[in-house]
């Protein structure tokens, strides 16, 4: 009998799932920012996931450059670069110039921003946590983005995404593409009218310190999604996903250290009291599971880490790129440039020029890497092709070739010494950026919270891949295609 009535328990708990699952994902946030925080935060924001929820301490990510478009990819979809093909916010396919969400074929709805409007999920390679769970359900289940930025909300919902919005900065509203629709649901222009009301919003495009109010305004379009939708009403599981990209302006232009940087996230940990508020009267306390993380971390300024003697200073490659081409021309007799791009520390070499020129490419590989060697403050440069035969630490390799895909990534890739980053590319003199495999870029807070979710924590290592894997055994779906981490076993069982 014990076991015919363990035999009925365990079926109903395979069968059992939440009403709704909510993803969160705040843009640059440290993982050291839940205890630096920690005292000033409310009891209903960040502190309701920490006290109540369960926090995995040592969450890595493990691959490399650490970016915002490939984080929250990797997020959602439990892989890297090198199966997902987001190899960042703008990258090379074939020598074409890529943004991670262009898309020419679609036309922008909800504004007349074009620039702004002609985004969707195309390059993405590999399925999603909402794409599976749509396809498991028949397509039943509605998957929803909210961010400020296109690429936040587009790109963690997956291709076959219910909607993904975005706000246009230039007018203040939210806005999506053709791909999902060609006119916005009548909540939507709704909540879009309320903002409108907002005589500060109007400015956020041109004064960085507004930007907080982005985090609100996301917040209010969430919830005027959650409303409008009755998402985890419908009878399926439904899934919102919510990325907050107001922190990774505020970082870039401030730093982590400062008044505006606390603002932000101290009007962050509000927004989220609200948010979930929102949820308890719409889905029911309980009814709904949530995960919070981040895309990537930060390094501190690199101005504020000398003036306390800690290692750390800018790197920027524009400032030598006459003496980069004088190399270039005396070692293999390059008369043009022969990079297309330096990004996010990887070389992209301007492939189809150099057979123009009629230099052999492993040559130019070769020189190109003997001069990042002797630079100042580099500590390895690695051919992607050679990478099995490279003098380099494993660590960094392997996360280098997580993120390597052999037509979107580049050839070469650069790391830097602790402490130093790219300047005058991403960040203002005060403020930060982030890129590299330091704990301080690589290390993202994950915490659990709700339907099914004990309280607790654990400091053993688990990795960004390992959220889409958790969520989907919590579901009882199959992992997103590509998916190559591991579910959570101290959060589903």
């Amino acid at each position: 009998m014990l076991c015919c009535a363990l035999g009925v328990q365990a079926g109903i708990g395979f069968g059992e799932r939440p009403k709704l699952v909510v993803g969160i994902v705040v843009d640059q946030m440290r993982w050291d920012y839940l205890s630096r925080y920690y005292d000033k935060f409310g009891d209903d924001g960040f502190r309701r996931l920490i006290d109540q929820g369960y926090s995995c301490d040592n969450c890595l990510i493990n691959y490399l450059p650490t970016v915002t478009s490939i984080g929250h990819t990797s997020v959602y979809t439990g892989t890297t670069p090198a199966f997902h093909g987001i190899c960042g916010n703008n990258f090379y396919i074939d020598g074409q110039k890529t943004y991670c969400c262009g898309d020419a074929t679609v036309d922008p709805v909800g504004t007349n921003n074009g620039k702004k409007g002609k985004m969707s999920p195309r390059n993405l390679l590999s399925t999603t946590i909402g794409d599976q769970l749509r396809l498991h359900t028949d397509f039943r289940s509605k998957v929803i983005g909210v961010s400020y930025k296109d690429r936040a909300a587009i790109l963690p919902v997956g291709r076959s995404a219910t909607a993904a919005y975005w706000l246009d900065t230039d007018n203040g509203q939210f806005m999506t593409s053709t791909y999902y629709m060609t006119e916005l649901p009548q909540w939507a222009k709704d909540c879009n009218a309320e903002l409108k009301k907002n005589k500060e919003l109007k400015k956020v495009g041109a004064d960085i310190g507004l930007y907080p109010l982005c985090g609100t305004i996301t917040t209010d379009m969430a919830i005027a999604a959650l409303k409008g939708e009755q998402l985890g009403k419908n009878g399926e599981t439904d899934m919102l996903c919510v990325s907050y990209s107001q922190t990774d302006v505020i970082g870039h232009q401030y730093g982590t250290r400062g008044e505006r940087t606390d603002a932000v996230y101290l009007q962050l940990d509000k927004d989220l009291a609200r948010l979930f508020k929102a949820l308890d009267e719409q889905v029911g306390e309980g009814n709904y599971v949530v995960f919070l993380t981040a895309d990537h971390g930060a390094a501190h300024n690199h101005r504020y880490m000398e003036e306390h003697k800690l290692n750390g200073g800018g790197w920027n490659l524009q400032e030598r790129q006459e003496e980069f081409n004088a190399y270039m021309e005396k070692t293999v007799g390059a008369k043009k440039p022969v990079l297309l791009a330096t990004q996010d520390y990887r070389i992209f070499l301007d492939k189809e020029g150099i057979r123009e020129q009629g230099l052999d490419l492993q040559a130019v590989k070769d020189a190109v890497i003997a001069y990042f060697k002797q630079l100042p403050h580099v500590h390895f440069v690695m051919d992607y092709e050679k990478a099995m035969t490279t003098s380099i630490p494993a660590l960094i390799r392997d996360r280098a070739l997580m993120g390597y895909h052999p037509r979107r990534s580049g050839d070469i890739i650069v790391v830097v010494e602790p402490g130093y980053y790219e300047v005058g590319t991403w960040s203002a003199p005060e403020g930060t950026t982030h890129g590299e495999w330091n704990p301080y870029d690589s290390h993202i807070p994950l915490l659990f919270y709700g339907w099914k979710v004990k309280h607790g924590s654990t400091s053993r290592e688990v990795h960004i891949t390992d959220i889409a894997a958790t969520v989907c055994a919590m579901l009882h779906i199959q992992q997103p295609n590509a998916c190559v981490g591991e579910a959570i076993s101290e959060v589903t069982e």
